[in-house]
């Protein structure tokens, strides 16, 4: 059963004037999932160092386990100390004979995106990288990530490990969609919030006080307090190579309200990827949610169907039951655009009989159906995950108790019932002689 809340139109995603060059993109309500602007969001596309935000997730979620603890010492394997001493790609140094910390590794990871501390990491997690890229895989698909391929734990070229690359050919490299990489995003601010306490860190010194120490600088320059500062940015991951070229998956809160964006392959005006690109075209985005969209309360608690305040119930003392919604819904939209919906009433079939039928006693409180909010021209309204969709649905309850009528009145209602066919059918049978 289809209920219009106000006349209109809906607009299904932003306008084309958003133009942003990229190969992909897309932004995302950081609460609820829900998309807001996807452009070729499901193409596979390199991914770059952006393959680190699995790694930190698999951390995080073995530290929360127990199986991994923050001041535990790592000894620095061949394979990584060669990797970390490559100073043409991102890395701090480490010593082959060195002893390093999980949590002094994470920070190198994620604030300054260095590669042999990444794959120190995965060491750690999974004894070697190889196991490593083998649990990503898996926790990409627990995840629900339908378009992904993770060969390294850093998101290097395969190229670039002297020939050690733990799974694939010589030069493959990790691929993800828009909408995969803006999922596992979610999942990890979500799951993890303390890692943006680490992403928005502008600068750190890596072994401060050694003769090893060495300036980490952000690689995230929309941080508030850097080159590209933009108000609210507090996370999350870049990435390039010359496969995936100049990528970044940004995180930003206003006024309570959380967005994550991510842009693959960003392109300058000149049609050329820079470093710049990447963060201009975040910085559109970024600027269109926080500009058009808030949150606001579609219906509220106890919301009444019109026209459907009340079901028919049989075998009660009352032939009908008041209902109304359990919970509010609340749903993040474009500003002027809350007539744009309708709901959509669909009863619980486990609460019918064969004959389709309500059947007392009901209780106060029992859940008869639910109440799903739809887009007017049934466009899909889209979130990132289930748990999303189930926040634009409220369970419709029954508002007062309907207790089971006693066998007397049932047969009363009967006989009244059987009598009252016999006199309609007498009654046609009179009328049908004159």
């Amino acid at each position: 059963m289809l209920f219009s809340l106000l006349p209109g139109t809906i607009t299904a995603q932003a306008e084309d004037s958003l133009n942003i060059n990229a190969d992909a993109a897309i932004i995302v309500e950081a609460n609820s999932g829900k998309v807001l602007y996807e452009k070729d969001a499901d193409k596979v596309l390199g991914i770059a160092s952006m393959t680190k935000m699995m790694t930190e997730y698999l951390l995080l979620d073995s530290i929360r386990d127990g199986k991994v603890k923050w001041d535990q010492e790592y000894s620095v394997s061949d394979y990584v100390y060669q990797i970390s001493q490559n100073r043409t790609l991102s890395n701090v140094p480490l010593r082959k004979d060195g002893k390093y910390k999980v949590k002094e590794l994470y920070e190198a990871m994620t604030i300054y995106s260095a590669n042999g501390a990444t794959i120190a990491l995965a060491e750690v997690i999974a004894g070697s990288e190889a196991n490593f890229v083998k649990m990503m895989n898996d926790k990409a698909k627990e995840l629900g990530l339908k378009e992904y391929k993770f060969v390294n734990a850093s998101g290097l070229n395969n190229s670039d490990l002297l020939g050690m690359q733990p799974a694939g050919g010589p030069n493959d490299e990790n691929v993800m969609s828009a909408r995969a990489t803006a999922k596992l995003s979610f999942h990890l601010i979500n799951e993890f919030p303390d890692v943006l306490k680490t992403a928005s860190t502008p600068s750190k010194i890596f072994r401060e006080g050694t003769d090893d120490q060495i300036k980490m600088d952000n690689w995230n320059w929309m941080l508030p307090t850097l080159v590209f500062g933009y108000k609210g940015v507090d996370g999350l991951k870049t990435g390039t190579t010359d496969f995936a070229g100049y990528c970044f998956t940004a995180t930003a809160i206003r006024d309570g309200n959380r967005y994550i964006t991510v842009v693959m392959n960003a392109k300058g005006a000149n049609g050329q990827g820079n470093y710049k690109a990447r963060f201009d075209e975040t910085r559109k985005m970024l600027d269109y949610a926080f500009s058009n969209f808030s949150k606001e309360e579609i219906l509220p608690a106890k919301y009444q169907i019109k026209n459907k305040k009340t079901l028919q119930v049989i075998k009660g003392k009352k032939d009908q039951v008041k209902i109304h919604t359990k919970t509010p819904i609340t749903m993040v939209i474009k500003n002027g655009e809350k007539e744009n919906y309708q709901t959509s009433f669909v009863l619980d079939k486990k609460k019918l009989n064969e004959d389709g039928e309500l059947t007392a006693p009901i209780k106060k409180g029992d859940v008869v159906g639910h109440l799903l909010i739809k887009s007017k021209n049934n466009e899909d309204i889209k979130f990132l995950t289930n748990s999303g969709q189930s926040t634009i649905q409220a369970d419709v309850i029954a508002a007062e108790d309907v207790e089971k009528a006693n066998w007397f009145v049932l047969m009363m209602r009967g006989i009244g019932g059987f009598f009252g066919d016999v006199w309609g059918s007498v009654s046609s049978t009179v009328k049908g002689w004159f």
